[in-house]
Parts: structure tokens; sequence; C-alpha cells
């Protein structure tokens, strides 16, 4: 099955919501998790548990290298990203997906030349660690009973145990006073520096936001490794990307 292919199973898989967002129901939370949900969601607003997004930006390769993509997200199912990235103007197209529980990356020179594949248990939890951070896109998830909201020092730090598969993170969140938010931070599975893999700081900024559908979320943002240390920004962040639209299921 080619890229292409399965994004769009993926996504004809993905079912409706039958659940919509009342802020009623969540006054038992912190304060700062109420805002949050209240930013993201206006009242009646489905509950999504699926995303398909476009994308556009430039990824930390050998340099910063221009890529266009599309993004389907499906909690507790998995994603697959498909994009095509210009490497010294070469395109290299294919995708990083978690399907079925297994996390594989597949990419290839002109569709044609092998140029990276990846797979294995290292990289299905790099995978679903990466899920856990793209929730953000999907803050309908936060409402699940599942999501442990726990105690900050302020409103304005949010921290919220979410589990995809056997991966169980706490996501760290930092919202301005009026809900917005402004970074995200966690420990991701992964071995930026090619040694072995371990949990790393990931994370990043939010710098612009945008409403797709009743849902406000990120639609500007930088993110990568090391995120919260003096490594993020010359050797850590690899991802800057803008997106253009989302749909919900």
């Amino acid at each position: 099955m080619n890229p292409q292919q399965a994004l769009e199973l993926l996504w004809s898989e993905a079912k409706p919501t039958e659940r919509f967002f009342d802020p009623t129901n969540y006054r038992h939370l912190p304060l700062g998790a109420q805002l949050y949900l209240q930013h993201a969601m206006k009242p009646g607003v489905p509950l999504a548990r699926a995303a398909r997004l476009n994308m556009s930006g430039e990824l930390k390769l050998k340099g910063w290298c221009p890529f266009t993509a599309e993004q389907v997200i499906v909690w507790d199912r998995g994603f697959v990203w498909k994009a095509v990235v210009k490497m010294k103007g070469l395109p290299v197209s294919g995708a990083d997906s978690l399907l079925a529980g297994e996390g594989a990356m597949q990419w290839k020179m002109f569709g044609l030349i092998p140029v990276m594949s990846a797979s294995g248990p290292n990289i299905t939890r790099s995978a679903a660690g990466r899920v856990i951070g793209e929730a953000t896109w999907l803050p309908g998830v936060f409402c699940d009973e599942s999501t442990v909201w726990n105690q900050t020092v302020d409103d304005q730090t949010l921290q919220a145990t979410l589990k995809v598969f056997d991966e169980e993170t706490d996501l760290t969140m930092r919202i301005d006073s009026s809900g917005r938010l402004e970074t995200i931070r966690y420990m991701r599975w992964g071995n930026p520096d090619n040694t072995a893999y371990r949990e790393v700081d990931f994370g990043g900024i939010i710098e612009e936001e945008s409403l797709f559908e009743g849902v406000t979320v990120p639609s500007k943002l930088r993110i990568g490794w090391h995120y919260g240390t003096d490594r993020f920004e010359p050797e850590g962040e690899f991802f800057r990307g803008v997106i253009h639209a989302i749909r919900y299921k």
C-alpha cells in the first residue's frame, strides 16, 4: 500500500464522534485546563478524534529543506504523514506512519530510489510519542476520561497525562491568560544524536493559532528535540510548519 492509499484508508475508517463540547462538564478540572479547553473549542463543537491536515514548511535535514504534506491523525489508531521534501531541489517523497500499532518511515527520491527506511520497536515507540504531542490538534481528546489532568504551580502551566498504545507521557503546556497555547514540552523516545534510544526532551513554540471548523489550534509552530534546554535552537529544532487547513471527524 502506498502512502496515499494508507492515508485515505485511515481517514475512511475514522468514525464521526457522537460527543460534543459542553464546558460545564469540565468544571472539576484545574482552572488552567478549563481555560485552555474553552479557548480551543466553542460550545457544541464535536469532540473530534480524527483530523486531516494540510501543511507546508521546512525540515532540518542537511540544512533547512522545504516540504508540503498531508496528515491524518486518528486518536487510538495512529497517523500517516505523507510529504514531499525538496533536498537541494530534488524531490524526496514518502511517509512517516503509525498503523496497526507499528511505526514506520519510508522515503524515496523521485518516488523510486530508496533514501531511508526504518521500523521496529524504537520507531513505534517514538511514533506513539509523536501522536501525544500532536494531540494539540485534537483538543477533544483532552476531554476523555482517560486523560489525567495534574495540578501545577500556576493556572498557565498545564500538565496532562496521555496514553497512546503503550506509551504514556506527561504533556506540559504553557498558555497565556486567554487560554491560548504558547508552548508544549514532554519526554519522547528517540535518538536525535544517533546514539542509543532514550527519553529526550521534546516540544516547541506555538507562534500562531487559527480557527478550523470551530476548533482553535496551533497553525504555525517550531518543534524539535531538546526543547527547554540550550540545545533546542542550535541542534534540536527540526520542524517549522504552517497549517493551512484541517478537517475533523
